[in-house]
């Protein structure tokens, strides 16, 4: 039969596999080595060890101790050093692992808040303990705990008390489901008393403190005899590191086991050891090989079942069809009112009788001698102010408009007499001086930018050489543009006239292309924000960059502030969008 060596002259029977070891010490005094050399012996002799590490100082077990070659192939969960990462919400999920696919872990806590430990530990035992209630799954295992006071408080707190009645469970009780368990501590005082009187093998390293030697005691008082009480407590507090009292009454044999040994050197790499000053802690440089891809694949398999088997996530699942195919249902709806014929209504039309057409004939006769009166008026009186002087005849009579009028009218509408209007000094003005005057910003600003490109622009282009942004005056401006004959449009493109740049006249060049660039990252239109926004758009040109990866580059969160800055530089047509979520500089601001 197997033996697990732990010194020269002790070793134990395999069957420890399923017993609750108690390995109690003082710290630095060997615990930690003692129970890597137990979990060494058990995992060489072909059995499950889980090593529960809250404080990240198993990751040796996979070097050997030299650090040099392999260690053990033991898979690390969790922590700095893990094969795989481990959540806190995970216990049941690593419970199924354990249990149904039999490996062997490190699952190293250190990384864990204290809620979050009791959250993974109470998940992790209670269904641990559940599910080797099964036949099949009774196979032997040991479960080591490190630091279980921890894990097994005598006082717990809030939120623990589930944890503590999941590992007494287990110490004694999971046994005859195949778990035996390992608990180690430095301080016995606050290990709860109903786990550690539990345990039927004791491992006692030196211990100093009166209240560990004092619990270690109510162990005694259970299983033990004064004699050897005495024996034991009176030795505890001298021995050297590494010697350790193997102590279990009635086990594997009825005389059982009393016997002070020193624990044999572990063979895999001391990942635990205390730093030293002025010694350089040595790496190790080879690890034992483990098969992720297996262990992804099985816990990739234990996800979906544990899917599958979970009330809450079948509701889910029947929540998320039902919300489908009540989607599907309204489209349906939809459908079906859309196939419906359309109701067409027939409404009768009013016809157009000759009379009406008479009476509208006449109505636009009265219209057009009104509008002939009132045109002679205003000629004479432009022509006495010297406005219309050089379009006058000799005679003094103003030019006839038109001589074709759009509407036949029975009489020439009668001229006012030109006699009485007194006469004002002229107020000669040119063409140019008219017209520039009476241009207003908005307009000169366009005017401007058309005449720089004489090729023509859209209507997004001119805005963002003239800074504005689309608004009713702008369209205005460009109706009234239009109007005069100041800009012409073909093929979507707005294009400046000699009128337009008569009415112009002399100008004051606008800033374009890079320049333009410039001036806007330079200038006080932007606001800081917006001028970040811009520059980093504007260094990813010709490519297109994402919105999140420019607050990345900028430092910016995402909020209300930086969604109004990107729909501002959209709105005045500095970037375009190019994409889902992706913005690319306008052409207009590059050269």
């Amino acid at each position: 039969m197997h033996k697990l060596k732990l010194a020269n002259d002790l070793s134990l029977p395999l069957e420890v596999v399923t017993q609750t070891v108690a390995i109690l010490a003082k710290r630095r005094a060997g615990k930690s080595y003692t129970m890597r050399r137990l979990a060494e012996q058990l995992f060489k002799a072909h059995q499950q060890i889980v090593i529960v590490d809250p404080k990240g100082d198993q990751w040796g077990i996979r070097s050997a101790s030299s650090g040099i070659g392999p260690g053990l192939p033991v898979t690390i969960v969790g922590g700095e050093h893990g094969d795989v990462p481990l959540e806190p919400t995970s216990g049941e999920i690593v419970a199924k692992l354990v249990v149904e696919e039999r490996v062997s872990l490190v699952l190293d806590l250190s990384m864990f808040r204290k809620n979050e430990v009791a959250k993974f530990m109470t998940d992790f035992l209670e269904n641990l303990y559940r599910m080797k209630a099964r036949e099949c799954y009774r196979t032997p295992m040991m479960l080591v705990i490190d630091e279980a006071d921890a894990i097994a408080p005598q006082k717990p707190q809030h939120g623990e008390e589930r944890m503590l009645g999941a590992a007494e469970d287990i110490v004694r009780r999971g046994g005859q489901r195949g778990i035996g368990c390992v608990l180690v501590t430095q301080r016995s005082a606050v290990l709860n008393k109903n786990v550690l009187t539990q345990a039927q093998v004791l491992v006692a390293l030196r211990t100093i403190a009166p209240q560990d030697l004092a619990a270690m005691k109510a162990w005694i008082d259970v299983h033990g005899t004064p004699e050897q009480c005495k024996t034991l407590m009176a030795s505890l507090p001298s021995l050297p590191v590494g010697d350790a009292w193997i102590w279990s009454p009635g086990w594997p044999t009825i005389e059982g086991i009393f016997d002070r040994v020193h624990v044999l050197p572990i063979e895999t790499f001391d990942s635990g050891a205390t730093p030293k000053p002025g010694v350089k802690a040595i790496e190790p440089k080879q690890v034992a090989d483990v098969d992720l891809e297996a262990l992804k694949r099985q816990m990739a398999a234990t996800i979906e079942k544990a899917k599958a088997d979970n009330p809450k996530e079948l509701r889910k699942q029947l929540a998320e069809h039902a919300k489908q195919n009540d989607v599907l249902s309204a489209k349906i709806r939809v459908l079906e009112a859309r196939a419906q014929p359309t109701q067409v209504e027939i409404k009768e039309v009013p016809v157009i009788t000759p009379k009406d057409l008479e009476r509208l004939e006449k109505g636009l006769d009265r219209l057009a001698n009104q509008y002939h009166q009132f045109a002679g008026a205003q000629q004479v009186v432009l022509t006495e102010l010297g406005y219309l002087k050089d379009v006058v005849k000799s005679s003094g009579t103003p030019p006839r408009q038109s001589q074709a009028r759009p509407i036949q009218t029975h009489a020439e509408a009668p001229r006012p007499p030109t006699t009485n209007v007194p006469k004002m000094p002229t107020m000669r003005m040119n063409a140019h001086e008219s017209s520039s005057e009476s241009l207003s910003k908005m307009a000169r600003t366009m005017l401007t930018v058309l005449a720089q490109h004489p090729d023509g622009l859209t209507k997004g282009q001119i805005l963002i050489h003239a800074d504005y942004r689309s608004s009713g005056p702008v369209s205005s401006t460009f109706a009234q543009m239009i109007s005069l004959g100041w800009v012409s449009m073909g093929g979507g493109r707005m294009m400046i006239t000699s009128a337009g740049l008569q009415a112009l006249g002399d100008y004051e060049p606008l800033p374009t292309k890079s320049a333009l660039l410039h001036h806007l990252l330079n200038g006080h239109k932007l606001s800081t924000m917006e001028k970040k926004l811009l520059r980093c758009i504007a260094d990813a040109y010709p490519h297109a960059v994402t919105k999140s990866a420019i607050l990345t580059a900028t430092q910016y969160a995402s909020s209300g502030p930086v969604s109004s800055a990107f729909g501002k530089l959209v709105a005045l047509n500095y970037v375009h969008a190019a994409g889902r979520s992706e913005l690319r500089l306008a052409e207009e601001l590059v050269g």
